[in-house]
Protein backbone atom coordinates (compact mmCIF):
# COMPACT_ATOMS: atom_id res chain seq x y z
CA UNK A 1 0.00 0.00 0.00
CA UNK A 2 1.17 3.46 -0.57
CA UNK A 3 1.64 5.87 1.34
CA UNK A 4 -1.20 8.17 -0.69
CA UNK A 5 -3.13 5.23 -0.09
CA UNK A 6 -2.55 4.73 3.70
CA UNK A 7 -3.44 8.55 4.27
CA UNK A 8 -6.74 8.00 2.60
CA UNK A 9 -7.52 5.01 5.05
CA UNK A 10 -6.05 6.75 8.46
CA UNK A 11 -7.83 9.73 7.50
CA UNK A 12 -11.56 8.06 6.55
CA UNK A 13 -10.29 6.04 9.82
CA UNK A 14 -10.37 9.25 12.31
CA UNK A 15 -13.30 10.82 10.86
CA UNK A 16 -15.04 7.73 11.40
CA UNK A 17 -13.97 8.03 15.21
CA UNK A 18 -14.57 12.02 14.98
CA UNK A 19 -17.87 11.62 13.92
CA UNK A 20 -19.17 8.54 15.10
CA UNK A 21 -18.79 5.80 12.10
CA UNK A 22 -17.60 2.39 12.97
CA UNK A 23 -17.91 0.73 9.64
CA UNK A 24 -14.30 1.27 8.26
CA UNK A 25 -12.30 -2.48 8.71
CA UNK A 26 -8.74 -2.76 9.07
CA UNK A 27 -6.91 -4.63 5.96
CA UNK A 28 -10.58 -6.03 5.19
CA UNK A 29 -12.50 -8.05 8.01
CA UNK A 30 -11.75 -11.29 6.65
CA UNK A 31 -8.06 -10.30 6.83
CA UNK A 32 -8.63 -9.46 10.26
CA UNK A 33 -10.03 -12.49 11.16
CA UNK A 34 -7.16 -14.42 9.93
CA UNK A 35 -4.36 -12.30 11.81
CA UNK A 36 -6.63 -12.55 14.73
CA UNK A 37 -6.25 -16.64 14.47
CA UNK A 38 -2.73 -16.75 13.92
CA UNK A 39 -1.82 -14.40 16.77
CA UNK A 40 -3.43 -16.00 19.27
CA UNK A 41 -2.29 -19.36 18.30
CA UNK A 42 1.09 -17.44 18.38
CA UNK A 43 -0.04 -16.16 22.15
CA UNK A 44 -0.49 -20.11 22.69
CA UNK A 45 2.76 -21.04 21.65
CA UNK A 46 5.13 -18.52 23.69
CA UNK A 47 6.13 -18.74 27.43
CA UNK A 48 5.07 -15.71 29.41
CA UNK A 49 2.74 -13.62 27.71
CA UNK A 50 -0.01 -14.39 30.31
CA UNK A 51 1.73 -14.07 33.06
CA UNK A 52 0.05 -11.32 35.11
CA UNK A 53 3.55 -10.43 36.87
CA UNK A 54 5.03 -7.10 35.79
CA UNK A 55 7.85 -5.25 37.92
CA UNK A 56 6.74 -2.50 39.98
CA UNK A 57 8.96 0.56 38.24
CA UNK A 58 6.86 3.49 40.28
CA UNK A 59 8.84 5.95 42.69
CA UNK A 60 11.58 8.74 42.18
CA UNK A 61 14.26 8.44 39.92
CA UNK A 62 17.12 11.11 39.52
CA UNK A 63 17.55 11.90 43.44
CA UNK A 64 20.81 13.04 42.67
CA UNK A 65 19.85 16.05 40.93
CA UNK A 66 17.41 16.97 43.85
CA UNK A 67 17.70 20.53 45.38
CA UNK A 68 15.63 21.71 48.19
CA UNK A 69 11.93 23.15 47.65
CA UNK A 70 12.17 21.20 44.16
CA UNK A 71 8.98 19.78 42.71
CA UNK A 72 10.27 16.76 40.88
CA UNK A 73 8.78 15.97 37.17
CA UNK A 74 5.94 13.72 37.09
CA UNK A 75 6.02 11.05 34.17
CA UNK A 76 2.61 8.76 34.06
CA UNK A 77 2.73 5.52 31.65
CA UNK A 78 -0.67 4.75 30.17
CA UNK A 79 -2.06 1.88 27.59
CA UNK A 80 -0.99 -1.81 27.41
CA UNK A 81 1.29 -4.58 28.44
CA UNK A 82 3.93 -2.70 25.97
CA UNK A 83 3.78 0.36 28.71
CA UNK A 84 3.70 -1.43 31.42
CA UNK A 85 6.73 -3.02 30.66
CA UNK A 86 5.63 -7.15 30.79
CA UNK A 87 7.84 -9.26 29.58
CA UNK A 88 10.92 -7.98 31.81
CA UNK A 89 11.74 -8.67 35.12
CA UNK A 90 13.33 -6.33 36.92
CA UNK A 91 11.76 -2.88 37.36
CA UNK A 92 15.06 -0.86 35.62
CA UNK A 93 14.17 -2.47 32.15
CA UNK A 94 10.51 -1.75 31.95
CA UNK A 95 9.89 1.51 29.44
CA UNK A 96 8.62 3.80 32.63
CA UNK A 97 11.96 3.13 34.48
CA UNK A 98 14.12 3.88 31.27
CA UNK A 99 12.29 7.19 30.39
CA UNK A 100 12.27 8.44 34.06
CA UNK A 101 16.00 7.86 33.80
CA UNK A 102 16.71 9.41 31.29
CA UNK A 103 14.67 12.46 31.27
CA UNK A 104 16.00 12.76 34.88
CA UNK A 105 19.46 13.13 33.38
CA UNK A 106 18.69 15.48 30.54
CA UNK A 107 16.29 17.65 32.83
CA UNK A 108 19.07 17.61 36.03
CA UNK A 109 15.99 17.32 37.40
CA UNK A 110 14.02 14.12 39.69
CA UNK A 111 11.64 12.63 38.09
CA UNK A 112 8.32 11.17 39.91
CA UNK A 113 7.32 7.60 37.96
CA UNK A 114 3.72 6.60 38.07
CA UNK A 115 2.31 3.93 36.12
CA UNK A 116 -1.46 3.51 35.27
CA UNK A 117 -1.17 1.17 32.25
CA UNK A 118 -2.47 -2.69 32.48
CA UNK A 119 -1.65 -5.68 30.37
CA UNK A 120 -4.10 -6.30 28.25
CA UNK A 121 -6.16 -3.43 28.01
CA UNK A 122 -7.49 -2.20 24.79
CA UNK A 123 -8.05 1.72 23.91
CA UNK A 124 -11.27 1.58 25.53
CA UNK A 125 -9.65 0.92 28.74
CA UNK A 126 -8.15 4.18 28.60
CA UNK A 127 -11.09 5.96 30.14
CA UNK A 128 -10.61 4.54 32.73
CA UNK A 129 -6.87 5.32 33.30
CA UNK A 130 -7.68 8.28 32.53
CA UNK A 131 -9.93 8.84 35.18
CA UNK A 132 -7.69 7.74 37.81
CA UNK A 133 -4.64 9.95 36.72
CA UNK A 134 -7.73 12.82 36.79
CA UNK A 135 -8.90 11.74 40.38
CA UNK A 136 -5.77 11.77 41.70
CA UNK A 137 -5.17 14.44 45.06
CA UNK A 138 -1.23 14.70 43.16
CA UNK A 139 -0.78 17.78 40.51
CA UNK A 140 -1.63 17.03 36.81
CA UNK A 141 1.54 14.85 35.48
CA UNK A 142 3.59 16.88 33.17
CA UNK A 143 3.63 14.22 30.78
CA UNK A 144 1.66 11.38 30.17
CA UNK A 145 3.16 8.48 27.34
CA UNK A 146 0.68 6.23 26.01
CA UNK A 147 1.34 2.93 24.46
CA UNK A 148 -1.87 1.19 23.24
CA UNK A 149 -3.08 -0.69 20.04
CA UNK A 150 -2.02 -3.99 19.65
CA UNK A 151 -4.76 -5.25 21.76
CA UNK A 152 -7.41 -3.67 19.39
CA UNK A 153 -6.14 -5.65 16.29
CA UNK A 154 -5.96 -8.32 17.77
CA UNK A 155 -9.35 -8.41 19.34
CA UNK A 156 -11.12 -6.84 16.51
CA UNK A 157 -12.12 -3.51 17.90
CA UNK A 158 -13.69 -1.51 15.22
CA UNK A 159 -10.17 0.65 14.34
CA UNK A 160 -13.09 4.06 14.67
CA UNK A 161 -14.07 2.82 17.91
CA UNK A 162 -9.94 2.34 18.87
CA UNK A 163 -9.06 5.97 17.66
CA UNK A 164 -12.18 7.44 19.63
CA UNK A 165 -11.01 6.80 22.76
CA UNK A 166 -7.58 7.68 22.54
CA UNK A 167 -8.66 10.82 21.02
CA UNK A 168 -10.79 11.39 24.33
CA UNK A 169 -7.84 9.92 26.45
CA UNK A 170 -5.35 12.77 25.08
CA UNK A 171 -7.73 15.49 25.10
CA UNK A 172 -8.80 14.98 28.30
CA UNK A 173 -5.28 14.82 29.61
CA UNK A 174 -4.41 18.02 27.23
CA UNK A 175 -6.94 19.90 28.79
CA UNK A 176 -5.93 18.99 32.41
CA UNK A 177 -2.69 20.29 31.58
CA UNK A 178 -0.92 17.02 30.73
CA UNK A 179 1.79 17.66 27.52
CA UNK A 180 0.82 13.87 25.81
CA UNK A 181 3.10 11.34 23.93
CA UNK A 182 1.67 8.64 21.98
CA UNK A 183 3.21 5.51 21.17
CA UNK A 184 1.36 4.21 18.44
CA UNK A 185 0.31 0.31 17.56
CA UNK A 186 3.64 -1.61 17.23
CA UNK A 187 4.27 -3.69 14.16
CA UNK A 188 2.40 -7.13 14.53
CA UNK A 189 4.29 -8.34 11.75
CA UNK A 190 6.94 -8.67 13.87
CA UNK A 191 5.60 -11.51 16.02
CA UNK A 192 7.79 -14.62 15.16
CA UNK A 193 5.45 -17.53 15.43
CA UNK A 194 3.01 -15.38 12.96
CA UNK A 195 4.02 -16.78 9.71
CA UNK A 196 3.17 -15.37 5.93
CA UNK A 197 1.08 -14.37 4.30
CA UNK A 198 -0.26 -13.42 7.83
CA UNK A 199 2.88 -11.65 8.78
CA UNK A 200 1.85 -9.13 6.01
CA UNK A 201 -1.63 -8.85 6.63
CA UNK A 202 -0.61 -8.11 10.16
CA UNK A 203 1.68 -5.40 9.56
CA UNK A 204 -0.74 -3.74 7.19
CA UNK A 205 -3.39 -3.98 9.73
CA UNK A 206 -0.66 -2.09 12.64
CA UNK A 207 0.05 0.23 10.37
CA UNK A 208 -3.25 1.16 9.42
CA UNK A 209 -4.61 2.13 12.77
CA UNK A 210 -0.88 3.51 14.14
CA UNK A 211 -1.29 6.27 11.59
CA UNK A 212 -4.94 6.49 12.43
CA UNK A 213 -3.88 6.86 16.09
CA UNK A 214 -1.77 9.57 14.61
CA UNK A 215 -4.17 11.55 13.02
CA UNK A 216 -6.64 11.14 16.44
CA UNK A 217 -3.63 12.17 18.80
CA UNK A 218 -2.08 15.54 16.73
CA UNK A 219 -5.42 16.90 16.47
CA UNK A 220 -6.26 16.70 20.11
CA UNK A 221 -2.56 18.51 20.80
CA UNK A 222 -0.71 15.41 21.33
CA UNK A 223 2.33 14.34 19.70
CA UNK A 224 2.83 10.86 18.46
CA UNK A 225 6.21 8.67 17.94
CA UNK A 226 5.69 5.33 15.59
CA UNK A 227 6.90 2.75 17.37
CA UNK A 228 6.58 0.78 14.38
CA UNK A 229 8.46 -3.25 14.82
CA UNK A 230 9.48 -1.20 17.84
CA UNK A 231 13.29 -1.79 17.63
CA UNK A 232 13.57 -0.21 14.35
CA UNK A 233 16.07 -1.74 11.84
CA UNK A 234 17.86 -3.12 14.50
CA UNK A 235 14.97 -5.88 14.66
CA UNK A 236 15.73 -7.69 11.44
CA UNK A 237 19.47 -8.46 13.03
CA UNK A 238 18.65 -9.59 16.62
CA UNK A 239 15.03 -11.14 16.78
CA UNK A 240 16.05 -12.95 19.39
CA UNK A 241 17.82 -10.16 21.14
CA UNK A 242 15.02 -7.93 21.01
CA UNK A 243 12.11 -10.00 21.96
CA UNK A 244 11.71 -11.70 25.05
CA UNK A 245 11.62 -15.35 25.95
CA UNK A 246 8.15 -15.38 25.07
CA UNK A 247 8.41 -13.93 21.36
CA UNK A 248 5.37 -11.83 22.03
CA UNK A 249 6.78 -8.57 24.02
CA UNK A 250 9.77 -6.88 23.88
CA UNK A 251 13.02 -7.81 25.91
CA UNK A 252 15.04 -5.43 27.86
CA UNK A 253 17.17 -4.78 24.60
CA UNK A 254 13.99 -4.52 22.66
CA UNK A 255 12.52 -2.15 25.63
CA UNK A 256 15.75 0.34 25.49
CA UNK A 257 15.45 0.55 22.03
CA UNK A 258 11.80 1.93 22.06
CA UNK A 259 12.60 4.11 25.01
CA UNK A 260 15.25 5.91 23.11
CA UNK A 261 13.10 6.14 20.36
CA UNK A 262 10.19 8.42 22.39
CA UNK A 263 12.71 9.80 24.65
CA UNK A 264 13.63 12.87 22.71
CA UNK A 265 9.90 13.50 21.70
CA UNK A 266 9.45 13.21 25.49
CA UNK A 267 11.99 15.86 25.95
CA UNK A 268 10.65 17.74 23.39
CA UNK A 269 7.04 18.45 24.68
CA UNK A 270 8.22 19.91 27.91
CA UNK A 271 11.09 22.26 26.14
CA UNK A 272 13.95 20.46 26.76
CA UNK A 273 15.61 19.72 23.72
CA UNK A 274 17.89 21.71 22.00
CA UNK A 275 16.29 24.64 20.19
CA UNK A 276 18.77 24.05 16.92
CA UNK A 277 16.89 20.02 16.41
CA UNK A 278 13.18 21.68 16.74
CA UNK A 279 13.66 23.13 12.70
CA UNK A 280 13.18 20.94 10.22
CA UNK A 281 15.98 19.02 8.55
CA UNK A 282 15.59 18.69 5.01
CA UNK A 283 18.51 16.38 4.62
CA UNK A 284 16.68 13.94 6.91
CA UNK A 285 13.06 14.25 5.13
CA UNK A 286 11.90 16.09 7.85
CA UNK A 287 9.46 18.64 7.34
CA UNK A 288 5.35 19.99 7.20
CA UNK A 289 2.62 17.90 5.99
CA UNK A 290 -0.92 17.21 5.92
CA UNK A 291 -1.45 15.17 8.91
CA UNK A 292 -2.66 12.64 7.35
CA UNK A 293 0.45 11.89 4.82
CA UNK A 294 2.74 12.54 7.98
CA UNK A 295 0.80 9.92 9.34
CA UNK A 296 1.06 7.82 7.02
CA UNK A 297 5.08 8.10 6.53
CA UNK A 298 5.58 7.57 10.13
CA UNK A 299 3.69 4.34 10.46
CA UNK A 300 6.03 3.09 7.82
CA UNK A 301 9.26 3.86 9.55
CA UNK A 302 9.88 3.50 13.15
CA UNK A 303 10.55 6.34 15.47
CA UNK A 304 9.47 8.99 13.61
CA UNK A 305 7.44 11.79 15.44
CA UNK A 306 4.06 13.78 14.11
CA UNK A 307 3.54 17.34 16.06
CA UNK A 308 0.45 19.47 15.30
CA UNK A 309 2.01 22.81 12.65
CA UNK A 310 -0.97 24.61 11.47
CA UNK A 311 -4.39 24.32 12.38
CA UNK A 312 -5.71 24.12 8.55
CA UNK A 313 -4.33 24.12 5.21
CA UNK A 314 -5.73 23.62 1.70
CA UNK A 315 -6.07 19.81 3.04
CA UNK A 316 -6.75 20.01 6.42
CA UNK A 317 -4.99 20.73 9.52
CA UNK A 318 -0.97 20.15 8.93
CA UNK A 319 2.07 18.82 10.92
CA UNK A 320 5.40 18.32 11.40
CA UNK A 321 6.80 15.06 10.72
CA UNK A 322 10.32 14.83 12.46
CA UNK A 323 13.09 12.05 12.46
CA UNK A 324 14.84 12.50 15.73
CA UNK A 325 18.32 11.37 15.99
CA UNK A 326 18.44 8.84 18.99
CA UNK A 327 19.83 9.66 21.99
CA UNK A 328 21.45 6.81 24.52
CA UNK A 329 19.62 6.70 27.41
CA UNK A 330 21.65 6.85 30.40
CA UNK A 331 22.28 3.76 32.28
CA UNK A 332 19.30 3.37 34.19
CA UNK A 333 19.29 3.31 38.09
CA UNK A 334 17.33 1.26 39.97
CA UNK A 335 13.78 1.18 40.55
CA UNK A 336 13.26 2.64 44.12
CA UNK A 337 13.47 -0.17 46.60
CA UNK A 338 10.03 1.73 48.10
CA UNK A 339 7.56 2.93 45.30
CA UNK A 340 6.41 6.39 46.50
CA UNK A 341 2.34 6.25 47.03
Amino acid sequence: MTSMSRARVARRIAAGAAYGGGGIGLAGAAAVGLVLAEVQLARRRVGNSRSPHVPNADGRYGRTYASPGEVPLRLTMLGDSTAAGQGVHRAGQTPGALLASGLAALAERPVELRTMATPGACSDDLDRQVALVLADLDPVPDICVIMIGANDVTHRMPPTRSVRHLSAAVRRLRTAGAEVVVGTCPDLGTIEPVQQPLRWLARRASRQLAAAQTIGAVEQGGRTVSLGDLLGPEFAANPRELFGPDNYHPSAEGYATAAMAVLPTVCASLGLWPAEEERPDASRREGFLPVARAAAEAASEAGTEVAAAMPSGPRGPWALLKRRRRRRVPEQEPAPATPSS
